[in-house]
């Protein structure tokens, strides 16, 4: 918000620091409503939330290059604090991508846009492993609605019987993914529950297990 108070006062619009932290967390109410229907936005949305929070007037007077200035500043934190990674994830794609598995990304995101993650996967060395990668501000869709999946599906050519959806979140990754029609394998250091045919089909508690866990269920 630092950022954006700068950005406002070089084009000739005020905004106080203590607006635009109000703002900020009204926007987090408007994303909250949005996602809980499993739907999603651009990140451009997200920004004239916040300003239209502190002026619903200021939306409107934003040239298309404070625009992109502004959507800039709210996409890059991630890049400057980047998310930890699990260190065996590579050897894990590797060991998939040699075997001749198709590999694709289907991500809700947060704060941080889909292109600002491609960056984030590419500086890991990872985005090369991925055919495919849906995000859900680019696509307006979000786990655990089957259609983010069936999206991803269509792009790389393949049906839900033929793919293994793995994520860390029982209702994003396990019941939306189940429901899509897809078998699951859920990264989880728990114990999985027993949620009948909504279940996982295997769980690792690291993306090193996943090979392994891939070849148990082709067997």
């Amino acid at each position: 918000m630092a950022d954006f108070a700068t950005i406002l006062t070089a084009a000739g619009l005020r905004a106080r620091a203590a607006a635009l932290d109000r703002a900020y967390e009204e926007s987090g109410a408007f994303l909250s409503r949005l996602w809980s229907q499993n739907r999603d936005v651009p990140v451009a949305e997200h920004v004239r939330a916040i300003l239209a929070a502190v002026d619903a007037r200021l939306p409107r007077q934003v040239t298309g290059e404070a625009m992109a200035m502004l959507i800039e500043a709210y996409s890059r934190p991630a890049l400057l604090v980047p998310p930890t990674v699990d260190e065996s994830a590579r050897a894990a794609l590797e060991a998939l991508a040699g075997r001749g598995y198709t590999l694709a990304v289907v991500s809700n995101i947060m704060r941080t846009p889909g292109v600002t993650l491609r960056k984030l996967l590419e500086r890991y060395g990872l985005l090369g492993y991925f055919r495919h990668t849906t995000f859900s501000d680019e696509v307006g869709v979000r786990k655990p609605d089957p259609e983010i999946f069936a999206l991803t599906l269509r792009a790389v050519g393949a049906g839900p019987e033929s793919a293994v959806h793995v994520g860390d979140d029982e209702v994003l990754d396990v019941q939306g993914a189940r429901a899509a029609g897809m078998r699951v394998i859920h990264v989880t250091s728990n114990a999985p529950r027993a949620l009948g045919l909504l279940s996982p089909d295997g769980a690792i508690p690291r993306l090193a297990g996943l090979p392994d866990a891939i070849a148990q269920l082709e067997s």
